[in-house]
């Protein structure tokens, strides 16, 4: 098993390579840009055979302290398999999780990297399944 790469962004990590064309659909969505705002999902992709079937733990014990990484997100069996496709976000520090879809990472990413929100901010919206749908867009006056 590879060490997870460097990098300043943080990471979409693959875990499960059952199915190429789901994979191809969720990778594309999360880097798709905001349809109202063209804000897009500044992360780094690993697409890599060796990470095949790992766990979220096993994920978490790859990521170094040196690497500056505080959270990152796992397209594990349960994303590839489930209709929305949704993505597991995880705090490394803490050891927190929720599943995101994958057009709403930008949003996760985004406001985590700047430290616009924290964690509990997203974990707060989440729906009875644990999954971050994004928030109500304000309507125009």
């Amino acid at each position: 098993m590879r060490p997870l790469p460097r990098t300043e962004h943080p990471l979409v990590i693959r875990t499960d390579y059952s199915d190429a064309l789901a994979w191809a659909r969720i990778v594309a969505a999360i880097q798709r840009p905001h349809p109202a705002w063209g804000f897009t999902a500044q992360v780094q992709i690993v697409d890599d055979p060796s990470f095949d079937g790992l766990s979220r733990d096993d994920i978490v014990r790859l990521a170094k302290p040196e690497y500056h990484l505080s959270f990152l997100f796992i397209v594990d069996q349960q994303a590839v398999k489930r209709k929305d496709h949704a993505c597991l976000a995880v705090d490394i520090r803490k050891k927190r999780e929720f599943r995101v879809i994958p057009s709403e990472v930008w949003g996760v990413e985004n406001n985590l990297s700047l430290g616009n929100m924290d964690w509990t901010d997203f974990a707060n919206w989440v729906d009875q399944s644990d999954t971050f749908r994004g928030f109500p867009i304000p309507r125009d006056r």
